[in-house]
């Protein structure tokens, strides 16, 4: 059977769409587009509009960003007329169904080029959705690299209000919400629509009678997206986000009992129990919605991220007597604040008869991570003392009987569960990352005597000296690797009763570059022999370390301070490495934490919640959570998947030994050479076919050697193919890239423009610069080798992704400057020296070539290092000669790419 074309794919779509109820109707390019728009308009609010009416109507709708243009979609346009004040609006939000939808196919926009999108569907006469198709067998991605080039070359006008986008090749389909820029987009955001049970929709027709569905999609627009204040951009809920939305809301509004939704830790929990408070506050029958944290810095981090959600939407609460004025404040009905707070509330006598008043109204508890600190007496004092109250729990991992310290259960404490989506599910996803799981079990636990880790049971072994000396030594061996060359950062997680302190020593020991912190909770009052210090004391030195490393002056009597500082800092990944005892492995989210190190015992929820500070989704070199156990916790891991996903859970939550990734590679290594044997096979592909295979297969040697790099025992000794010819096959990788790249820019049709090279997979950060120079310091001129070590250099440089673009001046520097440095300079100096010399000449280039102003000049070239942001007014001001309309745009990109061009070569 032959392969269905995109024509056919695209024609099948049209007709479900027609009998689904849209309007087919033909638009052939940005004047019919207009035109259409004017008459679903005046349908819509049931007016007709004059010319000059429209116009400024349409005016109001051009200014602005993106995300200005998603607020306007949502708000009204307050048109004067004659005989009164019109209030046009655009989306009906309220009955999202009784909006005007149409399909459109082949629309064509002139923009930098002529584009033409595949189907387009209108609401109210706005391409609010724009859906990109490939034929049967083509790569997803192809279609979403499509819509990044339409985004570079023509999406302009009404274009820009789509709100959501969908790629579709007929087998599998995705949707994803629009950004502000194509620089923006990231395929790990797009999302396969599901049903209920968390089983993918991924065939076209499926999700065309689901997802796309009129009063669906409208209601996801309307209902189900977030315009993030933060980032400036748009989110779409994800399926499993929108139905446990719902499941709650009907809890509320219909069944008006408890209950608690089971999303695993990572899946965006903030988001999903954020919506579910907007719209619970949005009720007149709810009095206030209450978002409760169980520490005081989640309070902070959650009312900062619910108020990017939504700009002073939300009451923070600093201490309890905000929080009771906020309960009977009139104003915010959706407040952030901790169950501390709010038990001290109820039970002391002069907060509890102020809040009296308001005791018998209709108020709803959001709680966040209900597992952890619902199970006591404050949430018994609290939900006793509102007496019209409802609670609603949000947990990653639940407290099941089998995990249930005091015999209370989630189940017990909020009823029945509203909604899952365990692990397995968001790991099949790619919401979140699996684990690699390494135990470590060659530490000598006394003189002489090896043991493995699985043999250890006692306080007294674990403690041993040695043992702890070769885990320092492991870690400090091992951070590398584990980190990518430190791209990432890692927790170790230490037992109470003195380990912090006996590692945290160690580490300070020993000789090692590592930016090391340690942060835990002290009593006041410790059992302490004669000779012990209290860990506060110790703890007051750690500080100090902290404060000379980053300047800064914390102490323990700032420790709220001083916890939000490393908190920042782990997240800029100002820190290498943090030691900890409990805190930080809960609730703590940073995307560059890729490694936990951990010589605690671990069980069930505690370990999956700790394990989970490593999954979050970053990039594709980011491709697991790495754990590295210091004792054997293998069957405790093993219960913990079953327990949070099930019995058939494990193999893929946690990642394959290192012998299947061999086996992969190699078998990987057989397909490529189908394509290509040598180096120079490669270099002498002529057809564009056999280059997008050759493409395809090194990408997949790419992706599964990216994985084995974070083995320790990873060695190309074990693979069908040796270092140098997976480098040389990688310059021919790159240089291909670099050719379609310069195509795109002259214009040039070709079936790998759209292919995604994932080059983040061939970064090799250690490989920099710096590196480069201490090479060129051993670098003799007049030795019979030069040449041949020069090459060796310039080869290492082509095979390096982000420093090829700088193998010419380096070459140029070896060249004509290397044999020239006398003693009393470096070659680093010499090099700078160099670099700002040749930078000063590509300025004076554009600036010449050009025929810009030169003040003008500088204070783009100036802005753009200080804020790296190009204003087109401010580079249209910068041209000499005055430009004439046609040409504006395309010599204002001409001049940003050149600057990012400059940028990007001389920046080391």
């Amino acid at each position: 059977m032959s392969t269905q074309s995109e024509a056919v794919l695209e024609e099948q779509l049209i007709k479900q769409l027609v009998e689904n109820g849209y309007e087919s109707i033909v638009i052939n390019d940005e004047k019919d587009l207009n035109a259409n728009f004017k008459r679903q308009l005046e349908k819509l609010n049931k007016i007709l509009l004059t010319d000059d009416e429209f116009t400024r109507i349409y005016n109001h709708l051009d200014g602005g960003s993106k995300f200005d243009k998603a607020k306007k979609l949502r708000d009204r346009y307050a048109l004067e007329r004659e005989d009164g004040t019109v209030y046009i609006k655009f989306l009906n939000q309220k009955d999202w169904c009784k909006n005007l939808f149409q399909v459109s196919n082949q629309i064509t926009i002139q923009g930098k080029y002529e584009n033409r999108y595949d189907v387009t569907l209108l609401i109210n006469g706005l391409p609010l959705v724009q859906i990109e198709l490939k034929r049967r067998g083509n790569n997803l991605k192809e279609a979403f690299n499509q819509i990044g080039r339409y985004m570079r070359h023509s999406y302009k006008g009404l274009f820009n209000y789509i709100q959501i986008f969908v790629i579709s090749n007929g087998i599998n389909t995705k949707y994803f919400a629009n950004v502000n820029s194509p620089s923006e987009l990231n395929f790990e955001f797009t999302f396969f629509w599901k049903d209920e049970n968390n089983n993918n929709i991924k065939l076209l027709d499926e999700f065309t009678d689901t997802f796309l569905e009129k009063c669906n999609l409208a209601k996801m627009i309307s209902k189900y997206m977030v315009l993030n204040e933060s980032s400036k951009n748009l989110m779409v809920l994800r399926a499993y986000q929108k139905y446990a939305v719902e499941a709650v809301l009907n809890q509320a509004l219909e069944v008006k009992q408890n209950g608690y939704i089971w999303h695993t830790t990572g899946s965006g929990k903030t988001l999903t129990s954020f919506k579910v408070s907007q719209l619970l506050a949005e009720e007149s029958s709810i009095y206030k919605v209450i978002f409760v944290v169980d520490r005081n810095d989640l309070d902070i981090q959650t009312n900062k991220e619910f108020n990017n959600f939504c700009p002073g939407c939300v009451d923070g609460t600093e201490h309890t007597g905000a929080l009771v004025k906020n309960l009977l404040s009139e104003k915010n009905k959706l407040v952030t604040t901790t169950i501390q707070k709010l038990s001290r509330a109820v039970k002391h006598k002069r907060s509890q008869s102020r809040l009296s008043k308001i005791k018998d109204k209709n108020i709803i508890f959001i709680f966040d991570e209900c597992h952890r600190s619902q199970f006591g007496e404050m949430h018994q004092a609290i939900t006793s003392f509102f007496e019209n109250s409802l609670c609603y729990g949000f947990t990653g991992t639940p407290i099941f009987k089998e995990n249930a310290a005091g015999g209370k259960t989630t189940k017990s404490i909020f009823g029945k569960r509203l909604h899952t989506y365990a692990i397995k599910d968001a790991i099949a996803d790619h919401n979140v990352l699996g684990f690699s799981v390494d135990y470590f079990g060659g530490a000598k636990i006394k003189e002489g005597v090896e043991g493995e880790v699985s043999s250890i049971n006692t306080q007294e072994v674990f403690e041993d000296e040695n043992r702890m000396n070769q885990i320092v030594d492991h870690i400090i061996e091992s951070y590398d690797k584990k980190t990518r060359n430190r791209e990432f950062n890692a927790i170790f997680a230490v037992p109470p009763k003195g380990f912090i302190h006996k590692y945290y020593d160690l580490f300070k020991k020993k000789e090692h570059d590592l930016k090391i912190a340690a942060i835990f909770t002290f009593k006041a009052n410790e059992d302490l022999d004669e000779k012990e210090e209290h860990s506060r004391d110790l703890f007051e030195g750690y500080i100090k370390d902290y404060n000379k490393m980053f300047k800064t002056n914390f102490s323990t009597d700032t420790f709220q301070e001083y916890y939000a500082d490393v908190s920042k800092r782990m997240k800029n990944r100002d820190i290498d490495l943090l030691l900890v005892i409990n805190m930080f492995l809960t609730g703590f989210d940073s995307k560059i934490l890729n490694t936990l190190y951990v010589d605690k015992n671990l069980e069930y929820h505690t370990l999956l919640q700790a394990f989970s500070r490593t999954n979050r989704i970053y990039n594709p070199r980011k491709s697991q959570g790495n754990i590295v156990c210091f004792r054997y916790i293998k069957d405790e891991t093993d219960e913990a998947i079953k327990l949070f996903s099930n019995e058939d859970a494990i193999e893929d939550v946690l990642m394959a030994p290192y012998e299947y990734y061999v086996q992969q590679f190699n078998e990987a290594v057989d397909e490529l050479h189908k394509v290509v044997i040598t180096i120079e096979d490669a270099l002498k592909l002529e057809s564009e076919k056999e280059k997008e295979r050759f493409v395809v297969n090194f990408r997949e040697l790419s992706r599964i050697k990216n994985k084995l790099d974070i083995f320790t025992e990873f060695t190309f000794d074990d693979l069908n193919m040796d270092e140098q010819e997976f480098n040389d096959f990688k310059s021919q990788y790159l240089d291909l890239y670099e050719v379609i790249n310069i195509g795109k820019k002259q214009g040039k049709v070709s079936i790998l423009n759209d292919i995604d090279f994932e080059l983040e997979l061939l970064r090799n950060d250690k490989i920099n610069v710096d590196y480069i120079l201490n090479l060129l310091k051993d670098l003799d001129v007049s030795s019979s080798s030069f040449e041949h070590d020069k090459e060796r250099i310039l080869n290492l440089i082509g095979e390096t992704e982000h420093l090829r673009n700088k193998k010419t001046l380096i070459e140029k520097f070896i060249n004509e400057k290397l044999g020239n440095i006398d003693e009393k300079t470096t070659v680093e100096e010499e090099f700078d020296n160099f670099m700002r010399s040749e930078r000063r000449d590509a300025i004076c280039n554009i600036v010449e070539d050009e025929n810009l102003k030169e003040d003008v000049a500088r204070k783009i070239f100036d802005k753009y290092e200080f804020s790296g942001k190009l204003e087109n007014d401010l580079i249209k001001d910068s041209f000499k000669d005055k430009l004439k309309f046609k040409e504006r745009n395309s010599k204002v990109q001409a001049v940003k790419d050149k600057i990012k061009e400059i940028f990007n070569i001389f920046d080391y």
